[in-house]
């Protein structure tokens, strides 16, 4: 990003991070940087500006809190996109939600393991406390971003094959499939919010200092069955949950 006339006036009774938060904001209101470009360096910045660091990064967090840029751990600041809308409903299904905003939806496994039912976990998928459940841990993406974060548990007495299947395919969708169930539907969501650990803002590539969306979800079969429990993370400053009736 360059400025004309990166002067700050100084005498103006105005806080300089003000001043500079302004500049940058008036620069991505006139369209000269598209939404997910990525922003100068603090360092570029303070020399731009003529300032410290600190004063640069106070007018980046304000720009951050009212959304109007994101700042990614390790990766820097950038000009934030449209938030992306997540309908809830009966037939919920991640690739076809992201496809129909004109977005290419894509996943990755980060963790497949055999472990025993937690409380809450054996709860949802009504089974007894301690038995066995195969965990899936996913990030799904839109057009390359993080958006979700997901902790799948599957029963594993009914789906022996589905680590074998995620390995294949990352679809959790598809591996249903191949495990004997072409369709689920949603039974419950129950969203709330917090902050995010130190690994999930990694992951989702995202501040501390922003919260995330958390969706405990039961999918059930046909025959009103559970054979899903998950708790998915969504990052909250790209995403915005829908429910519709």
């Amino acid at each position: 990003m360059t400025f004309a006339s990166p002067a700050l006036d100084r005498g103006a009774g105005i806080a300089l991070w003000r001043q500079i938060g302004a500049a940058i904001e008036a620069a991505i209101r006139e369209g000269q940087h598209a939404p997910g470009q990525r922003l100068p360096t603090e360092a570029e910045l303070s020399k731009a500006f003529r300032v410290n660091r600190h004063t640069i990064r106070r007018a980046m967090e304000e720009l951050e809190t009212r959304g109007i840029v994101r700042v990614e751990q390790g990766r820097g600041s950038f000009v934030a996109e449209d938030v992306l809308d997540y309908p809830l409903n009966a037939r919920t299904r991640f690739s076809e939600i992201i496809r129909a905003q004109n977005r290419e939806p894509a996943g990755r496994v980060l963790r497949l393991a055999e472990i025993p039912a937690e409380p809450r976990v054996a709860e949802m998928l009504e089974i007894r406390r301690g038995r066995l459940v195969i965990l899936a841990e996913r990030l799904a993406m839109a057009d390359g971003r993080p958006v979700a974060l997901g902790a799948h548990h599957f029963p594993a007495h009914r789906f022996p094959d589905i680590m074998t299947r995620l390995q294949e395919n990352p679809s959790i969708s598809h591996a249903l499939a191949a495990c004997g169930v072409p369709d689920f539907r949603r039974r419950i969501t129950r969203i709330t919010a917090r902050m995010p650990t130190a690994e999930e803002a990694e992951v989702l590539q995202q501040s501390r200092s922003r919260p995330v969306l958390v969706a405990e979800a039961v999918n059930v079969d046909g025959s009103g069955k559970p054979v899903d429990a998950t708790v998915t993370r969504y990052a909250a400053g790209r995403t915005q949950m829908v429910v519709e009736s």
